[in-house]
């Protein structure tokens, strides 16, 4: 089976499925997704929002491909491109964070760790670009439409910045992921280090024989 994961582009929202390719929760605010009564008119708005963020900002997200099929995805952005980060209870998103703010992975595939390398997909993204110290997430019940559980969430490196009994705020701290990577590679490194083989050393090479 051959897992991967890559950036998302416009190309993909077409692989995402339903509801997700014509969801717009996080790209418009309530009013405006009142308005749109179509779901061809809502993956088109979507489709817009990720261009405006590509171009913009840059890369936004990530998604996971096994076997050359898109089946797992996540979205993240500064605050000032979602509009609905505003209205939840425990806003706003830290100056000095990115939200995330959608994460999936196809239920067939739940269980693999697909949902952890789209995380630490997105933490590397955000510590090579520099400038940005967490990434926040408001998390829900894992009923709330469009909202991330908190459980998942824990699982994978947030902690409560600011609780609620519905919709806490979590936060990763990007050091942390990035001292976490450091420990990895270098623990990597040692292993190679015992188990590769030591060269053989060169014969020694007798003189002639004088006589």
């Amino acid at each position: 089976m051959a897992r991967k994961i890559v950036r998302l582009t416009p190309d993909h929202l077409e692989e995402l499925g339903t509801p997700c390719r014509t969801c717009v929760f996080w790209e418009l605010d309530a009013v405006r997704r009142t308005r749109l009564a179509t779901a061809e008119a809502r993956a088109d708005e979507k489709h817009a929002w990720l261009a405006t963020v590509l171009r913009e900002w840059g890369s936004c997200g990530r998604v996971a491909v096994v076997d050359g099929r898109v089946v797992g995805h996540l979205v993240y952005a500064p605050a000032a491109f979602v509009p609905t980060a505003g209205a939840f209870p425990t806003a706003p998103v830290s100056t000095d964070a990115v939200l995330l703010t959608t994460a999936y992975v196809d239920p067939e595939h739940a269980g693999a760790g697909l949902g952890r390398m789209l995380v630490q997909s997105m933490a590397r993204d955000l510590i090579e670009r520099g400038g940005i110290r967490a990434v926040e997430a408001f998390a829900g019940s894992g009923t709330a439409a469009c909202t991330l559980p908190a459980d998942f969430l824990s699982r994978v490196g947030f902690r409560t910045q600011r609780a609620h009994p519905r919709h806490p705020r979590m936060r990763m701290d990007l050091r942390s992921a990035l001292t976490w990577r450091d420990e990895v590679e270098a623990a990597i490194e040692r292993l190679v280090g015992v188990v590769r083989p030591q060269a053989a050393p060169d014969p020694v090479r007798r003189a002639p024989d004088a006589r």
